[in-house]
C-alpha cells in the first residue's frame, strides 16, 4: 500500500493538471489560478453546485410518472454522430400540476460510444439555462444526461427500465451515486411536427453535482490504482458491478467510471452506463473476448483488492439493503417492468446473495479473484 505521503503526492500531481474545484483553501488558489479566476470564484461555483444538488433532490426522488416532451430536428441529431457533434436547439416541455403547459428552450448534443453509433435515437446531452428552469421540475438541474430508447420498441423499453433500476439500487448502497429519474419522452420531429416516438428515458445526474455533494471535484485522471482510492468504495463498486454482471468498466481507463478527489487524497469511484451489464441482458450486450465468460449473464469480478475487512463490510451492507433493493421492484417504477423480468431479475439477484452469505464462494469467486494493482 502506498504511504501517505505518496497519497499526498499524487493529489498535488491532480492539482496541478487543473482537477475542478474543492472546498479545501490550497485546491481553491490552485484552481483559480489554473483557471485565472479568484479564489472566492472557485468557491462560490462549488457552493452554486450543492445548492443545484438540493434544488433538484425532488426531482430526481420523485417516482411519480412525468411526461415529457421533446422538440428537435430529430434527423439531425440522429445524424449527428461524430464525438465533437455540436448543440443543437430543442425545447423540452411537460403539463405542471395545475394542468399548465410549461416550455423550456434548450440546447441539446449527442454523446456516448456504442449507442451513439448503434442506437436509432442516440444518447444526448440537455443544456439548461437557469433563468429557463426556474419554478420548474427542473430547477437546480443544468447539464444532464438523457438515456433514449435504442429501438422504437417494448424491449428496448424495458431495458431503459431496468438500467434506471441498477442507479436506483447503487443509490440505496452509497449517497456517491448518480442520481435517475425515469420519465417518459414524447420525442416530436421539429421538422414535420410529428411525434415520432413515444418511449421511456432516464435523466441522469450531471457528475459536478455528484462530486459537490461529496465536497471535491471530478478527477479527469487516468491510471487510478486500488492504493489511489477510497477503500469501501472502492470495494463497493467492484462488487455491484459483480452482482448486476457488469464488466465493462475500467477505473484505470475512466471508462464508465467518474472519479472525485477527497481532500485526504483518495478519491471515490463511481460507475454509470449498465446497459452491458447480465442484470439487463440487452441483445446487443457482448462480453470482450478477454475476458473467462461467454455471456454478461455470467458474473466475473473485475474489482480492485482491498484489505479482506472492506469485502465483509460491503457485503453486510448489501445484506443489510436487500429487502430495499428487492422492494425497488415492486413499487410503481418497478411495475413499469414485464413481470417476468422482475422475476429473473431477482433470481438472478438470488445468486449472487448465496454468494456473498457462503464464505467459501464469496472468497474463491470475488475476493481471491481481484485485480491486483500497483
Amino acid at each position: 500500500m502506498r504511504t501517505h505521503r505518496q497519497r499526498q503526492a499524487w493529489w498535488i500531481v491532480m492539482t496541478a493538471i487543473g482537477v475542478s474545484g474543492l472546498v479545501s483553501p490550497s485546491i481553491v488558489a490552485a484552481q483559480a489560478e489554473k483557471k485565472g479566476k479568484t479564489p472566492e470564484e472557485i468557491a462560490a461555483a462549488m457552493a452554486r453546485a450543492v445548492a443545484k444538488s438540493k434544488e433538484s433532490e425532488g426531482f430526481y426522488s420523485s417516482i411519480d410518472p412525468l411526461v415529457v416532451t421533446l422538440t428537435t430536428n430529430i434527423k439531425r441529431i440522429r445524424g449527428d454522430k461524430s464525438e465533437k457533434a455540436p448543440w443543437r436547439s430543442a425545447t423540452l416541455s411537460y403539463t405542471d400540476a395545475a394542468g399548465k403547459s410549461v416550455v423550456i428552450p434548450t440546447r441539446i448534443r449527442t454523446r456516448g460510444i456504442w449507442r451513439l453509433k448503434n442506437c436509432e435515437m442516440p444518447p444526448i446531452r440537455l443544456d439548461f439555462q437557469k433563468a429557463q428552469t426556474a419554478g420548474t421540475v427542473f430547477q437546480g438541474i443544468d447539464k444532464p444526461k438523457l438515456v433514449n430508447y435504442c429501438r422504437d420498441n417494448d424491449t428496448f423499453e424495458q431495458y431503459i427500465a431496468q438500467e434506471a433500476q441498477l442507479y436506483r439500487v447503487y443509490n440505496l448502497l452509497t449517497p456517491a451515486s448518480h442520481r435517475a429519474r425515469l420519465v417518459k419522452v414524447n420525442y416530436v420531429d421539429s421538422a414535420t411536427g410529428k411525434t415520432l416516438a413515444s418511449r421511456a428515458a432516464i435523466i441522469l445526474e450531471e457528475p459536478d453535482i455528484v462530486a459537490a455533494r461529496l465536497g471535491g471535484p471530478i478527477l479527469k485522471l487516468k491510471g487510478a490504482v486500488a492504493d489511489n482510492l477510497d477503500p469501501h468504495h472502492d470495494a463497493l463498486l467492484g462488487v455491484f458491478n459483480y452482482m448486476i454482471g457488469n464488466t465493462d468498466f475500467s477505473i484505470a481507463g475512466l471508462h464508465n467510471v467518474e472519479l472525485v478527489g477527497l481532500p485526504d487524497g483518495m478519491a471515490v469511484p463511481i460507475p454509470f452506463d449498465f446497459d452491458f451489464a447480465g442484470a439487463v441482458d440487452t441483445r446487443y450486450a457482448t462480453a470482450d473476448p478477454k475476458l473467462e465468460i461467454a455471456r454478461v449473464r455470467q458474473r466475473l469480478f473485475r474489482g480492485y483488492c482491498v484489505p479482506a475487512e472492506e469485502y465483509t463490510k460491503v457485503f453486510d451492507l448489501f445484506k443489510a439493503k436487500k429487502d430495499a433493493i428487492y422492494g425497488l421492484y415492486t413499487d410503481p417504477i418497478g411495475k413499469m417492468l414485464q413481470p417476468k423480468l422482475v422475476e429473473e431479475t431477482l433470481k438472478y439477484f438470488d445468486e449472487f446473495y448465496k454468494t456473498i452469505s457462503d464464505p467459501r464462494r464469496a472468497k474463491n469467486e470475488i475476493i481471491e479473484n481481484c485485480l491486483h494493482t500497483g
